[in-house]
């Protein structure tokens, strides 16, 4: 049997549909939102009680067929999931993860896919809504329903699932969840926090909506969820382990060390305890450790409440010492080291042409990107060995979240029509290093002469709560964010946010706590952005030596082809004279990079010559190109030649054109007249004007 169920969200219905389409799932609904449609399933697998943590999987994929079109590519077909697929594994997986049984422990995932797109409501916000309605009628114990809505912000005013259109008008875009709200993204052209605080609680009135219609489609057809047997704890086995470890887990917890000596403190006390009871209680080892990490957690958690201090000897609201370092690599574009902490960026910026912007295919018009940031986190940065293989989901996760921090204070293409790249690696991590390439980048970008509208700083926001009583943790540990209940990072400059991203880990904060992080978030942004404008406070006057220079032109569009010439000919031969890359676009706009300016600059005055249309009695220098007994043709303006008669060689008499001139020479003649597509020109009158000027200046 089918079931639908629908709810009105913003300008559009937004339709929940079961029963007809993958019934082997454990819970599958196809979602509509205009045209848009996503089905998603839900499957729950063994259970794996060798694991210590839940194993979920969350995939999003886009078909192509979906928008009515074919895969680009050799293979004609989908392939690895695009930078937008994983991202949007990511809006889902983030906000269903909290909502599990703390003791389920079976295989689980949640899949999602495309199947119709109509290029004006995006599928990633809908897959999320579609991923909890199927979690919520299956037997899988998800606690609640959760919804999530795009919110942006057009001439002051919030809207609801803004299309793609209309986000471009748009000065803010947030996706968030339910019961308060469990996860936040987005982005934001310096806007208060109290605005960012405003579209929070006017996104919450429409998650409600959602959240109640997916309540309504389980008691349609909701099956009984599975029993998740509850964790019994060996009370003699906990008494022991308290009795071992608990005061030299407190004395560690108590003691200010640097990451790597805390980690190999909690290492050797482990290892001491499971050695003490591996006689009395084999093959307990996981129980064991799990017993000790929740004491570690428990222990933390106390002292921040508590006392108001942190691992490190911190306060709640200190942030961790900073150093900056800029231009400490000589041939790339600019170089900043960001250093907080235990948490370093190593930052590079490179300038390129037009030629170098990124296509991006989707289900989305083709469209290009000229600004790019990459972010790296190789696993010696925590002290690991490990693969190097393709970017993870978190590497471009986190890239993303930079890149969206830093995007709005780029340049106008008109301004500086540069492609520029960031690179971040991360050197050495504990606390956000997302956070450290947002700050790394807007260094970089200054020290490389980008004439950025303001500097950007970003935070990582903790959280501590048990029932009322709870702490809000600035500029957060590693093991603050593993052991806490939110990590809630914060980008911006002084005038505004420009980037969010919140991950809660308990069911849903109040909107006191939400603004007390905000208003914590922005004194310690502030203090960032106080350190980074004493090591640079604007953008450097000029960009590095070694970046292309590039200028900018602007031809008709019918001139196009004058410029690209007969198989690319003309094009191609200005690109190897020149030695330059030039790029055209439809509207006639034209680009020539290179690394001599003055070859780039010639380049240019040649392509405005190429396309300009010959003066009635405008003096012009061309070469001789083909000498005949009646005249020479000169090439006047780049394909242009006309006839410089014998005639009008010389103000005397000339009888053999090559008496006077060679093929090749270079020559100075006026335009006399154009007759049929013709050019008549006069060397001689150009004579006769110097010989008239001489006998002027001597009278």
């Amino acid at each position: 049997m089918v079931y639908t169920k629908e709810v009105q969200i913003g300008k559009q219905k937004l339709i929940f549909e079961t029963g007809k389409l993958a019934k082997q799932a454990n819970g599958a609904v196809m979602v509509r939102y205009g045209d848009t449609m996503v089905l998603v399933t839900a499957v729950a697998g063994e259970l794996r009680p060798d694991v210590d943590f839940f194993p979920l999987s969350v995939e999003y994929r886009e078909k192509a067929f979906a928008a009515g079109k074919i895969p680009g590519g050799f293979f004609k077909r989908e392939g690895k999931p695009t930078d937008k697929e994983v991202l949007t594994s990511r809006l889902i997986d983030r906000p269903i993860r909290p909502l599990f049984s703390d003791n389920y422990r079976n295989d689980t995932q949640v899949a999602a896919f495309v199947y119709s797109y109509d290029s004006e409501n995006d599928s990633d916000v809908i897959a999320a809504c579609a991923a909890s309605a199927a979690l919520t009628i299956s037997d899988i114990p998800f606690l609640e329903p959760v919804g999530e809505v795009r919110v942006g912000r057009i001439n002051g005013e919030f809207v609801i699932n803004p299309t793609l259109q209309e986000l471009e008008l748009s000065d803010i875009e947030l996706a968030g969840t339910e019961s308060s709200i469990m996860m936040v993204e987005g982005e934001a052209k310096e806007l208060s926090e109290q605005i960012m605080l405003d579209a929070l609680k006017f996104a919450h009135t429409e998650i409600k909506k959602i959240v109640e219609v997916q309540k309504e489609l389980r008691q349609l057809c909701g099956k009984p969820k599975l029993e998740v047997a509850e964790k019994v704890v060996d009370q003699n086995l906990l008494n022991d382990i308290t009795a071992l470890a608990h005061d030299k887990f407190k004395a560690i917890v108590s003691s200010v060390l640097a990451k790597e000596e805390r980690s190999a403190q909690n290492h050797a006390l482990v290892d001491e305890v499971l050695a003490a009871l591996a006689e009395k209680y084999p093959e307990q080892e996981t129980a064991i450790k799990e017993i000790l990490h929740d004491m570690e957690k428990d222990l933390m958690r106390k002292r921040i409440l508590d006392e108001g201090l942190r691992l490190d000897g911190r306060n709640t609201t200190q942030v961790r010492p900073i150093t900056i370092e800029l231009g400490i690599l000589p041939r790339p574009h600019a170089t900043a080291l960001f250093t907080r902490g235990e948490t370093q960026s190593l930052t590079t910026l490179t300038l390129g042409a037009k030629g170098d912007e990124q296509i991006i295919d989707g289900l989305q018009p083709e469209y290009k990107k000229r600004f790019l940031l990459h972010y790296n986190f190789p696993p010696f940065s925590v002290g690991e060995t490990g693969r190097f293989s393709g970017v993870g989901r978190r590497e471009v996760g986190h890239g993303n979240l930079a890149e969206r921090s830093l995007k709005n204070i780029i340049p106008a293409e008109e301004k500086f029509p540069y492609i520029i790249r960031l690179n971040s690696d991360i050197l050495e991590s504990n606390g956000s290093s997302s956070m450290a390439t947002v700050c790394a980048g807007s260094l970089a970008l200054m020290e490389g002469g980008v004439p950025v509208k303001s500097a950007i700083a970003g935070i990582a926001m903790g959280l501590v709560k048990e029932g009322e009583q709870f702490a809000i943790l600035t500029d957060i540990l590693g093991n603050e964010d593993h052991l806490g209940d939110m990590d809630f990072k914060v980008a911006g400059s002084t005038n505004g946010i420009t980037g969010l991203q919140m991950d809660i880990k308990i069911q849903g904060i109040s909107y006191e706590i939400m603004e007390k992080a905000l208003a914590q978030a922005k004194e310690g942004r502030m203090h960032i952005l106080k350190i980074m404008n004493e090591a640079i406070a604007e953008a450097k006057p000029n960009i590095s030596n070694y970046a292309p220079r590039i200028f900018t032109t602007k031809v008709p569009t019918e001139k196009i082809g004058a410029v690209i010439g007969p198989g690319g000919k003309v094009i191609q031969k200005m690109q190897k004279d020149f030695c330059v890359d030039i790029n055209i676009e439809d509207d006639g706009t034209v680009s020539i990079a290179g690394q001599d300016a003055t070859l780039a600059k010639a380049a240019k005055e040649y392509i405005k010559l190429l396309v300009s249309e010959p003066e009635v009695g405008k003096n012009y220098t061309g070469k001789i190109m083909k000498i005949t007994d009646f005249g020479a043709f000169v090439e006047i303006l780049p394909g242009t030649q006309g006839l410089l008669h014998i005639s009008q060689i010389d103000n005397k008499r000339v009888n053999k054109v090559t008496d006077v001139l060679k093929e090749g020479e270079m020559v100075k003649v006026k335009l006399l007249a154009v007759e049929g597509g013709k050019f008549s020109l006069s060397r001689k009158a150009l004579l006769n004007e110097s010989v008239s000027q001489d006998s002027e200046e001597k009278e």
